[in-house]
Formats: structure tokens, sequence, C-alpha cells
């Protein structure tokens, strides 16, 4: 399986932000792992970058960009991708229209995601955290 985690998951785990870490450093694992193939968009990176600048040293930021380059594939904004996004008009969100690029480049199965609603345009589903170890998670049986 093959998915494409979008920024919104890395920043719960680069934070530890609550009550969504629990889940999202679930998917980081299944990655690390090679039970899953995950990608990120380059973009993500770059977004994070901006975000996370005055809560962490530089150093500290590089370290948390080589170890997500460890544990994710990265699907770089190109030309194609970029352009395609701006063709795309369900999109309200540039970004989140670029992800979905990344996502299919990648060829994804998921984009996992907090904000679900923000893809209800995608062809690739979008799914939270939560449901996606829910999809991984065979059924129990009484």
């Amino acid at each position: 399986m093959r998915i494409l985690a979008d920024t919104n998951v890395l920043l719960d785990v680069v934070t530890k932000r609550e009550p969504f870490f629990d889940d999202s450093v679930k998917i980081f694992d299944l990655c690390e792992k090679k039970i899953i193939v995950g990608s990120i968009a380059s973009i993500s990176i770059v977004n994070m970058a901006y975000i996370l600048r005055k809560d962490f040293p530089l150093k500290k930021l590089h370290e948390i960009f080589f170890d997500l380059c460890d544990i994710f594939y990265i699907e770089s904004v190109d030309f194609k991708k970029l352009i395609a996004a701006l063709a795309n008009d369900d999109f309200n969100d540039f970004e989140d229209c670029l992800q979905l690029q990344c996502a299919k480049s990648f060829r994804a199965d998921f984009i996992v995601t907090r904000n679900v609603k923000d893809f209800a345009a995608s062809e690739i589903p979008a799914v939270t955290p939560e449901d996606f170890l829910k999809l991984l998670s065979p059924p129990r049986t009484a």
C-alpha cells in the first residue's frame, strides 16, 4: 500500500501535537518499517521550515528533515505538477492541489491527512490517520 502523508500529519509528529500524535506516529512507524510505502511532497518540507522556524533552531530542523527523508520518499513539485495544480479548478487550496499532484505521481492509494474535506475533489481517497489505521486492521470477530 502506498500513501502520501500531508503536511499536517508530519507536523503532528514533529510537534507532538495532541490528540493527533499517537495515530500520526503510527503512520511514520509503518513507513519506517516498510510495512507501507510512504511519501511526502517536497513542498511539505518547505512549509514545515516556514512554520517551525521560530520553534526549532536551524540545526534541529535539518535533523528533522533528514529523518523525514530517511522514512519517506520525497515527491518533488516540478513544472508538470505545478501546471496541473494551476489548471485544477476543483480545489480551493493550491497547496492541497499540489499535494494531490504529488500523490498522483507517486501512485498513492491514499492521502493521509487530518483535513479530509480539503480533498473532497481528489481522485485519490483522503483519510485521517485514525481511519487509515482502521483500514489496515483486520476486522475483529466475536
